[in-house]
């Protein structure tokens, strides 16, 4: 007797071979997915400092314009310089620093100055290189 198709070979661990494929792709798949969050939370980090910045930066600013000078007493300037070093402090930031320097050229009508740039600087505890961050705010008083 004649047969038009050949005997089908029997297939032995074609199913373990698929199962161990489908194990490897979805390996790498949940490897993307960890290297992603490492690198969310290291932005969440980021921009968690620079809201404190923020924030700091702000009261100072608050500060000047309530008693309408850009001049801070040393005992307030030094209580914000500590607070912005400490990061066990709600506010303060890793390595962080603090600079007031009055802003030239910018005078009210009494020709009193009334600029000044608030400086904040800060070293990431999750940054590897040690990249200085900073934030800047100029403020002028009326």
């Amino acid at each position: 007797m004649n047969r038009p198709y050949p005997p089908r070979r029997k297939q032995h661990g074609v199913a373990l071979i698929e199962t161990l494929v489908s194990i490897l792709i979805f390996s790498f798949g949940v490897l993307g997915l960890l290297g992603l969050e490492a690198s969310a939370i290291t932005f969440s980090v980021d921009a968690e400092d620079r809201n404190r910045a923020s924030l700091l930066a702000n009261e100072i600013a608050t500060y000047m314009w309530n008693q309408n000078s850009i001049t801070i007493p040393a005992a307030q300037y030094t209580t914000w310089q500590t607070t912005v070093s400490q990061p066990s402090q709600s506010l303060g930031l890793p390595s962080g620093t603090l600079t007031i320097t009055p802003t030239a050229g910018f005078t009210n009508s009494l020709g009193v100055a009334n600029s000044a740039d608030i400086l904040i600087t800060w070293i990431p505890k999750t940054d590897k290189n040690q990249t200085l961050r900073q934030l800047t705010t100029r403020v002028i008083l009326p």
